[in-house]
């Protein structure tokens, strides 16, 4: 049996996706979703994850479409907007769409990359799947994830009762 090293262009391939590893799974801890989780808990589940290339002007979803997970910014820029109106523009290390991790609602604004950008997707299966093997960790994810959406509802709530008391 040959028990030779792997040739430098196997070993390359497989050494590439380390670093990039590293590099998302340092901004999802800088993420309010991962807060109190070990990094090294979320490399593994990184490395399972989906990155995604947009170009300038793409849509990485419209309003109405069915949601599947959440997205990370690698780089670029991408806004979220509701027809004119561009609620929030997304960089590097921000996350949207969490609500589709919990729910089969459908999109509630467009995402349009104004800006080349590399994304990351954590979809709800991946979750599903990471709650089977690291519940403690996914538990704590999951009430992370509580405290974002009441964050982002009471900031809407607030927005509202301002707005209607004009």
């Amino acid at each position: 049996m040959n028990h030779s090293p792997p040739s430098s262009v196997w070993g390359a391939l497989f050494r590439r996706r380390d670093p990039w590893a590293l590099t998302v799974a340092s901004l999802w801890a800088e993420t309010p979703l991962f807060k109190g989780i070990p990094k090294a808990k979320i490399i593994s589940l990184v490395r399972n994850l989906h990155p995604r290339h947009y170009q300038t002007g793409e849509y990485i979803f419209h309003v109405g479409d069915q949601g599947a997970g959440v997205a990370l910014m690698l780089s670029g820029t991408v806004a979220i907007k509701s027809g004119d109106t561009t609620l929030a523009t997304m960089n590097r290390g921000d996350f949207f769409g969490e609500i589709s991790l919990v729910t089969d609602e459908r999109r509630t604004a467009d995402a349009v990359c104004t800006e080349s950008c590399e994304l990351v997707f954590f979809l709800r299966p991946d979750l599903e799947e990471w709650t089977a093997r690291a519940p403690l960790h996914s538990a704590r994810l999951t009430i992370n994830l509580a405290h974002v959406l009441a964050r982002r509802l009471l900031h809407a709530n607030h927005l509202l009762a301002r707005h209607n008391g004009d």
